[in-house]
């Protein structure tokens, strides 16, 4: 009797690992360990979006910034 073993899907990230792993990433500081990890359980389409969203928050609070200082 033989049975055949399928390979376990790799569960999807929460937003929460996916914001950490993005903004970790804006920083430059990642283990190799947790970047395998992300790898298997991240996907594209979560990190686009999530460094987008991350990116206009940046841009947006550094205008907030210019701002506030120049006036």
């Amino acid at each position: 009797m033989a049975t055949t073993l399928e390979p376990e899907s790799p569960r999807k990230a929460t937003p929460l690992q996916v914001a950490k792993a993005v903004l970790s990433a804006f920083i430059g500081i990642r283990r190799r360990a947790a970047h395998e990890h992300d790898a298997v359980t991240l996907s594209p389409v979560q990190v686009i979006v999530a460094g987008v969203i991350a990116a206009a928050i940046l841009v947006l609070s550094l205008v907030m910034l210019v701002r506030t200082i120049t006036s």
